[in-house]
């Protein structure tokens, strides 16, 4: 019987820090491979009335907004996963990273629709970064809560390690979709690596939807308390010294 929930305990663990190198991965592919495309056709397509130097510098603009959202999306989700849970927030960011990736690889360029391209780029680089800001801080702490003291920073390591693999993902995509003939990767080819996401979203929610609730968490709303993520922490560590 103790074998059998020791098994148990290590297969939940185990699917916890696989559920946050997925996370890690997915949005660190979206977040960075927005950087690529911002540097090698974004300045064409969206600001074409610019110079090219002007066009480039717009670009990488957009680029910008994405680490400027993201320590609101570390507040925002902070939030919610201290009073709805870690693992229905960082559905909620999965869901807003790869969403957002997605219809960014259907925006039409701006000699489609004007100056609306450009403005929904912006808007979708925004919710990008809303989204990687509560999906960082929201893994770390979900891997954390479910060890004991003596292996967090080990099993921590693993969102680490999901946001090296996303950016070598994105960087060999975009080089293979780079390697199109003639004008294919500047017309059509640069969507391919965005709409690619809703792949990778559903891979990671269907990892992340199998993975419960951290035990620390559980505690304090079995307790009927809804309380900062320091007391979860602290909660956490009280359960396994004891």
């Amino acid at each position: 019987m103790v074998d059998t929930t020791r098994k148990a305990g290590r297969l939940s663990v185990t699917r916890v820090a696989t559920a946050s190198m997925a996370g890690a991965v997915l949005e660190w592919y979206d977040f960075s491979l927005y950087g690529f495309a911002a540097a090698l056709v974004f300045g064409k397509l969206f600001f074409p009335t610019y110079s090219p130097f002007a066009g480039t510098l717009a670009s990488f603009g957009t680029f910008a907004v994405g680490f400027v959202a993201r320590p609101l999306g570390g507040i925002l989700f902070g939030h919610f996963g201290d009073r709805i849970g870690r693992k229905t927030a960082l559905v909620m960011t999965t869901s807003m990273m790869g969403g957002s990736s997605f219809l960014i690889g259907l925006i039409p360029s701006y000699g489609s629709i004007g100056v609306a391209a450009p403005i929904l780029l912006v808007v979708l680089r925004f919710m990008q970064g809303i989204a990687l800001g509560g999906e960082w801080g929201g893994s770390i702490l979900m891997t954390l809560e479910y060890w004991p003291p003596l292996r967090r920073g080990f099993f921590g390591s693993v969102v680490q390690l999901g946001t090296a693999i996303g950016l070598t993902l994105a960087t060999v995509i975009l080089f293979a979709g780079s390697t199109l003939p003639g004008s294919a990767f500047f017309v059509w080819g640069w969507r391919v690596p965005f709409l690619v996401s809703i792949v990778l979203l559903g891979v990671g929610l269907y990892i992340r939807l199998n993975v419960e609730e951290t035990p620390a968490f559980k505690t304090i709303r079995a307790m009927g308390q809804v309380v900062p993520s320091r007391s979860l922490k602290f909660c956490a560590c009280r359960r396994s010294t004891f």
